[in-house]
């Protein structure tokens, strides 16, 4: 199956849809007034359906079992068409979109089953996806072609030149999928005045997106969040809390991060860790809805 250890979950809805046409009016007449000679058709589709959302992972090789949290079931008859529309819920990582048209099939298989004793012509037409949200995708639409970005690597090693970046270089290379143009990349020592005055410098120029990595720890040098701290005008909480969540889940020293993050002016400040499985993470885990700030930034509404 495809590895979606590195997606965060989130409230995940999809909508699928199969109609049901039979042959005769007579068979629709049968179905309302429940006179079907295998049982209420509508229920026992229901019910059938109820269980192909929940066993679609069984069914189906390369969907993931996942927390089916809401599913419902309804029908509408148009002229000799039945249309079956099942709606599906999760808060997990990956979406249920297989599981709402898995779910509309075997509904509509039901039906036919149910039906064919007294109509030979019943058939099952068009199951399709009508909508589905949640994750990334729903962000993919969102354009910032206006924001410019400035990388700063907080390492006495790195700057004295005795080990190589690699979380800088990544964070770049990752902004850079996202259409995000990385204009400035600096390095310097973990030291807190020439990360303040850093700060401030780019702050005050045309970068709108500034990201430190590296000494957000808890040894005596890692003094990036002490420096940065003060100089942030709007903190955003918020936003380390996720980050930190989501590396908890994957290694248990994520917690003693220290990160902060929030806007100095128009520029939003984030502070990541020294490391290249850090920074993946915390791009994983934050972005590109957190672009989203820059239009609230300006004034609009979530």
């Amino acid at each position: 199956m495809v590895n979606i250890t590195h997606k965060s979950s989130t409230l995940r809805i999809a909508i699928a849809m199969a109609t049901v046409k039979v042959s005769k009016p007579e068979t629709i007449q049968a179905i309302e007034q429940r006179k079907i000679p295998k049982g209420d058709v509508f229920e026992f589709a229901r019910a059938a359906g109820l269980l192909g959302v929940k066993k679609t992972s069984d069914l189906i090789p390369d969907c993931h079992p996942l927390p089916i949290e809401y599913t419902a079931i309804t029908y509408a008859i148009d002229g000799l068409e039945i249309h079956i529309t099942v709606e599906v819920h999760t808060i997990y990582k990956t979406g249920v979109e297989v599981e709402a048209m898995h779910g509309a099939s075997i509904t509509a298989l039901t039906m036919y089953d149910m039906l064919k004793p007294i109509d030979k012509g019943v058939e099952i037409q068009n199951i399709r996806l009508l909508k589905k949200s949640g994750g990334k995708s729903d962000f993919k639409a969102l354009q910032f072609p206006e924001i410019k970005a400035a990388v700063v690597v907080c390492s006495d090693s790195v700057f004295s030149g005795k080990s190589q970046d690699t979380s800088g270089k990544c964070i770049i290379s990752l902004l850079e999928k996202l259409d995000i143009e990385t204009l400035k990349y600096e390095i310097l020592p973990d030291e807190a005045s020439a990360i303040s005055a850093k700060t401030l410098e780019l702050c005050g120029s045309e970068y709108q997106l500034l990201i430190f990595t590296g000494g957000t720890g808890l040894s005596p040098r890692d003094v990036t969040p002490d420096a940065i701290s003060p100089l942030i005008e709007r903190r955003i909480d918020g936003i380390m809390e996720t980050a930190r969540n989501y590396g908890q889940q994957r290694m248990p020293y994520a917690m003693l991060s220290r990160g902060v993050a929030g806007f100095i002016g128009e520029t939003l400040v984030l502070t990541f860790p020294g490391s290249k499985q850090g920074v993946e993470e915390y791009i994983n885990a934050l972005f590109p809805q957190i672009l989203h700030l820059f239009k609230v930034n300006k004034g609009q509404k979530h």
